[in-house]
């Protein structure tokens, strides 16, 4: 292609396209190059990768038998949305449900035994071990439909993140040869999230529990092994059991802005002294206004709720960094927990 460029065009315009025109080029050239290497060459070099890595011959037959690209895998990467601000309040009716905080009341007595066996052991609520579930899975009945191995080597081979899918990849494969899970349950989200608690196959490796005993960590059926999976998550990611994640709080109006979604903490007898009042005067820590370090977080920037949140909230933000996602499993935790009903109860500021 030729630029054809007026005379009179100043030196800084002409640079200025040129350099324009330059950029576009090699954009287009690193878009080409994603798939430029086959997926069969890229799975061939990756399978001598896993041989080396201790993957047995037989595993690998049995992982890649018939797996190709997934095009609607490779349409929910690439796809950017544009993503509309809906608003914490429409965000807590959309994914707290009166049909899912009855559901979690239910399924937190009928394993109350099971929970509480856990909740002694790693000091994490089951009351937020069963919110999470519900969440991520509603308690196990969505653990998604897409074939793992699939997935996770069709995201490797697209290229865009390609060291941290065929990391995922190796781990499963590590699943698989094991024998947590067999090869034709082995599903999960498109993006490779897995099980009950949607797990990525390396946090599988790093906080799966064999809670039973029976030999595998089977986040998929086993519900000992998934609620002592999240717990140990959660414990290995900070969590206290000396103070809740956080209390609903109202704001006085002469409260400085500049304290709003701060990363700053101070005590929570300093928030009080300050006119914050707590909500739930019920929900108390077992630590001393002084010991406990809180930060002020308002959702909306400034309008709406308002909630003071410990440092086990900043654990659930390690398990998805969403302060709507965080907020939300935090006061599904509360509603299991209380056994209230009705959706004024966790509608109403």
């Amino acid at each position: 292609m030729t630029l054809h460029l007026n005379s009179r065009m100043s030196d800084q315009l002409r640079k200025a396209v040129c350099a324009t025109f330059s950029f576009l080029i090699f954009s287009f050239a690193c878009a080409s190059d994603v798939h430029a290497e086959s997926f069969e060459s890229w799975l061939s070099h990756f399978k001598g990768r896993a041989i080396a890595h201790g993957i047995s011959q037989s595993t690998l037959n049995m992982a890649f038998q018939n797996v190709s690209p997934h095009p609607r895998v490779i349409e929910l990467d690439q796809k950017q949305p544009e993503r509309k601000k809906i608003g914490f309040e429409s965000y807590l009716r959309n994914v707290m449900s009166q049909t899912r905080i009855d559901q979690g009341r239910s399924n937190y007595h009928a394993y109350g035994h099971l929970l509480s066996q856990i909740e002694k052991q790693y000091g994490v609520p089951a009351n937020v071990v069963v919110a999470l579930w519900g969440i991520e899975t509603s308690y196990g009945a969505n653990t998604g439909g897409f074939d793992l191995i699939q997935s996770l080597a069709t995201l490797a081979w697209e290229g865009r993140r390609r060291e941290f899918f065929e990391k995922e990849l190796m781990s499963a494969l590590e699943i698989l040869q094991g024998g947590h899970v067999q090869r034709q349950d082995f599903k999960g989200s498109w993006a490779g999230a897995m099980g009950q608690n949607q797990f990525m196959p390396s946090s599988w490796k790093s906080f799966a529990v064999d809670e039973d005993g029976d030999g595998h960590r089977d986040i998929w059926t086993t519900k000992a092994d998934v609620f002592a999976s999240s717990s140990n998550y959660l414990l290995k990611n900070g969590w206290k059991s000396d103070y809740p994640w956080g209390w609903q709080v109202s704001l006085p109006a002469s409260l400085p802005h500049g304290l709003v979604n701060s990363d700053s903490k101070r005590p929570l007898g300093q928030w009080k002294k300050m006119g914050i009042r707590i909500h739930d005067a019920n929900k108390s820590a077992d630590a001393s206004d002084d010991a406990v370090l809180v930060r002020l977080v308002v959702p909306d920037g400034g309008e709406g709720r308002a909630y003071l949140v410990t440092s086990n909230f900043d654990t659930i933000l390690s398990w998805n960094r969403s302060n709507y996602f965080a907020l939300t499993v935090g006061l599904l935790s509360d509603f299991i927990k209380r056994g209230q009903s009705g959706p004024e109860v966790h509608l109403n500021r």
